[in-house]
């Protein structure tokens, strides 16, 4: 069970977009039920495995995991066939796009930087996941039909962290909680026309001729995550963009481009280029207007003269948060939440550096000088930081850790099952392996004839 998971999203893109080596004769080793692995399936994924894991002593060994990794993908994929699990274009479209959009930000937003590191566009990048996005997607299906009731007791959390030794338990990051009282500079009138008609320009240059709406989005939209790539959303169904982008988007027709669309991220030009039953693709161009140096200034005097009021008068963190900042999340009391594990807990990677840098200096119980703040939505405001908590990196503990430690024993029961499951299933699936490969332990292990 060492390497049951399929492969991490870089390496997934890896194995496709990477030169793979060639093989003098390839030739069929296993074949699961109506599922094929070839010679070269295996040696693709064993390279572009190798390229990202340490340094091994037994690359044999190595190469079994790999092989044991593949057969399980298939037996997985076997079943799907069984159960006729299914993934549509649409759900295919907003999984490879959302990958894209999660490496553009490993790369600090720059798409062309991924476009540089394969040596291909965006789109052919996207052209040649597909089939294994595909895959890993009805991977994914099976493992839920598998483990999608495992719960486990505070009992079994409990013996689970007692039988970790503990030089076995990893350390745990530093981490930070935080609450902000926000300010958002407002924006001139004069700042906001002279932003619409750049955008009335573009639509119609488009609409004369003169330019592509790609083209354009490419050199002027300020979405960096569909800039790069011509303005383009993907697939999308209602309720993915923000109601007063949908209200217009869903009436438009093949090839129409939308009059200017106000939403909180800024104001839009929107063009249609496909549909298909419920659900739309389109292009956006995107434009938010910025607020002059002066209005800036006075939202940092205005967050400067709330954090003297909050320390000289001993003000509750959040109710000052709710009376004075423009966050919707002073409805919550102000207090921030990591967006990739939906607590208020943040490591020091999921944090940006001027955040950073501010809470390390600060104590728990301390405001920070005003700081600029970028929203989700690319707005600029400025914000003062209150500290609620800090924590050194260490030991996992019972009491302070114990999501971690729950997550962590949902897992292993997770992969107990998933163990059992394979065992079962290749007791009653079609399976034949060349006599070349059979001398990888898990064979015997599974007891595959």
């Amino acid at each position: 069970m060492k390497k049951i998971f399929p492969v991490l999203l870089f390496i997934l893109f890896s194995t496709t977009l990477f030169a793979q080596p060639r093989i003098a004769v390839d030739g069929i080793v296993a074949i699961i039920g109506k599922e094929i692995i070839m010679r070269s399936d295996i040696e693709a994924a064993y390279q572009a495995q190798l390229s990202q894991m340490p340094a091994t002593d037994d690359l044999e060994e190595f190469r079994c995991d790999v092989f044991e990794s593949l057969v399980v993908e298939k037996l997985m994929m076997h079943q799907a066939d069984l159960d006729s699990i299914y993934i549509t274009p649409e759900q295919l479209e907003y999984r490879i796009n959302a990958n894209i959009a999660y490496l553009t930000r490993q790369v600090g937003g720059d798409i062309s930087v991924i476009e540089r590191h394969f040596g291909k566009s965006i789109d052919e990048i996207k052209a040649e996941v597909r089939d294994m996005t595909r895959t890993q997607m009805i991977v994914d299906e099976v493992q839920q039909s598998i483990t999608s009731n495992i719960t486990v007791t505070p009992s079994e959390v409990k013996n689970f962290y007692n039988n970790i030794s503990y030089d076995s338990l990893p350390t745990v990051p530093g981490q930070y909680e935080f609450g902000h009282i926000v300010k958002t500079p407002p924006v001139s009138e004069e700042e906001i026309a002279e932003l619409k008609a750049r955008l009335n320009g573009y639509r119609e240059k488009v609409l004369r001729g003169e330019q592509t709406f790609k083209m354009l989005a490419r050199l002027y939209s300020d979405d960096p995550g569909s800039a790069n790539d011509g303005g383009n959303l993907g697939f999308a169904e209602r309720g993915t963009f923000y109601p007063e982008f949908e209200a217009v988007a869903f009436k438009l027709k093949t090839g129409e481009i939308s009059e200017i669309v106000k939403t909180q991220a800024g104001y839009h030009i929107i063009q249609m280029n496909e549909r298909r039953g419920d659900r739309i693709k389109v292009s956006h161009i995107l434009l938010q207007p910025k607020p002059s140096v002066e209005e800036q200034v006075i939202a940092i005097e205005y967050l400067d003269s709330i954090r003297k009021v909050a320390i000289t008068e001993k003000k509750d963190f959040s109710k000052a948060a709710m009376e004075y900042s423009d966050s919707p999340d002073k409805n919550s009391g102000g207090w921030v939440i990591n967006p990739y594990s939906g607590s208020t807990k943040f490591t020091k990677d999921a944090m940006e550096p001027v955040l950073l840098s501010t809470l390390d200096k600060m104590i728990p119980g301390e405001y920070s000088q005003p700081i600029v703040y970028v929203n989700e939505d690319g707005v600029v405001s400025y914000r003062i930081v209150y500290l609620k908590s800090k924590t050194a990196p260490h030991k996992p503990n019972l009491v302070e850790d114990y999501d971690v430690i729950q997550n962590a024993a949902i897992e292993e029961k997770k992969m107990k099952a998933i163990h059992k499951w394979i065992r079962n299933k290749v007791k009653v699936t079609s399976i034949k392996i060349n006599d070349n490969y059979r001398t990888c332990p898990f064979i015997d292990e599974w007891q595959i004839p």
